[in-house]
């Protein structure tokens, strides 16, 4: 038997607009930056509180390294779970309300090792239909039967399980996609009426909602009994690297000894857990970050409707222009560029076909004048009066 003609297939993403390449950044995560060699204000980086490339976060992981090194040597049940990987998980734990939190190397991980090591033949998880393809795949990997709920439907996912037996139900709490928040209380009485657990990922609310940061959860008030699984991600509003888990003091000792990305992979250097541990307090006390994120966003969305631009219904730093077509994003996204704008397309498979965008995402680090030049060249779009043509739901 042949193998399979890989050349084709790369011919054939091409053909359809949907073949992804690689940009090269010369500059540190910020605004401002040179991508390809050219100079481009960025609208695409999850860095929202903009902390990525603070002085104090950076002196922190300088001064890891040298307490350090730079690599952890092992997996953390073997030696490489350092004391500053401890403080870190003590201070996510405290942060987030939790008994315990334990580190992943990565969001993808987290999610792949909570819902693997929780569920398993026999057993259903109940998913949105929009979650992080991270969800998804913990749900095969864990072999568990998988059920698609439509998107934010709390009605349809109460209907779903009304007389079943679901072991688990997981969703964003900020769809990364979208921009729109789950509805969580909703489906916390769920879970508490089905007997399943509720895992949120919300990689996208911590550091940008609620008090100091604590994300969509503390948004809605709910607690540990309502949610009783809580990912958070490290380098998105953190601005650094990783990924961690929060609950109770038997699920993380379960997560210790199951989860099997934990278990198998080396732990993330020590230093960086260490420069996290100042980008959290940062995020914590400095709230103007958050207020002047808020003042970004309703400044876009009140001059998208001045200009008859087609937001996604989205109150948080994920603002998804709606094209409709491939084609349509991707001629949008090479005009903003040639006006200096950084503002990559997002195609299928990522989001579903009819659905393309622009995903602009804004940050604390974001000038003034840096979202007025936004707004003057999305107002010069090709085919912007227009309008997509889309089903969002």
């Amino acid at each position: 038997m042949a193998a399979p003609d890989l050349t084709a297939e790369l011919d054939r993403l091409r053909a359809a607009g949907l073949y992804r390449r690689r940009r090269v950044q010369d500059a540190p995560t910020q605004p401002r930056g040179r991508t390809d060699g050219r100079p481009l204000v960025s609208f695409c980086s999850n860095d929202y509180l903009g902390l990525a490339n603070h002085p104090e976060v950076i002196a922190a992981l300088q001064q890891g390294a040298q307490r350090w090194g730079v690599g952890s040597g092992s997996a953390h049940l073997v030696n490489g779970h350092s004391a500053a990987h401890q403080g870190l998980e003590e201070d996510l734990a405290e942060f987030t309300g939790r008994p315990r939190a334990l580190l992943f190397s990565t969001g993808y991980m987290a999610n792949l090792g909570v819902i693997s090591a929780l569920t398993g033949r026999g057993d259903t998880v109940y998913e949105d239909r929009r979650n992080h393809a991270s969800l998804l795949d913990g749900a095969l990997l864990g072999r568990a039967r998988l059920r698609r709920y439509p998107h934010a439907d709390a009605a349809e996912l109460a209907r779903l399980t009304q007389g079943t037996s679901a072991r688990l139900i997981a969703t964003d709490g900020v769809f990364s996609m979208d921009g729109d928040l789950a509805p969580l209380p909703a489906l916390a009485l769920i879970a508490q009426q089905t007997g399943a657990w509720l895992l949120v990922d919300d990689a996208h609310g911590l550091g940008v909602l609620g008090r100091e940061g604590r994300g969509s959860l503390d948004h809605f008030g709910l607690d540990g009994t309502a949610v009783p699984l809580l990912m958070g991600t490290l380098g998105k509003a953190l601005g650094t690297f990783g990924a961690f888990v929060a609950g109770s003091e038997d699920l993380i000792e379960t997560l210790i000894q199951r989860a099997r990305p934990y278990i198998y992979t080396t732990a993330t250097p020590p230093a960086l857990a260490a420069a996290t541990r100042v980008s959290l307090a940062l995020a914590r006390r400095e709230d103007w970050r958050r207020t002047r994120l808020t003042a970004l966003i309703a400044r876009l969305r009140a001059g998208a409707t001045q200009l008859g631009l087609p937001l996604a219904d989205s109150q948080t730093p994920i603002q998804p222009l709606l094209a409709g077509s491939t084609e349509r994003a991707l001629a949008w996204s090479r005009t903003l560029e040639s006006a200096g704008l950084l503002v990559t397309p997002i195609r299928p498979p990522t989001v579903p076909t009819g659905t393309a965008r622009l995903r602009i995402t804004l940050s604390a680090a974001h000038t003034d004048a840096d979202l007025e030049r936004l707004l003057d060249a999305l107002a010069r779009l090709p085919g912007i009066a227009d309008g997509p043509i889309i089903d969002t739901k």
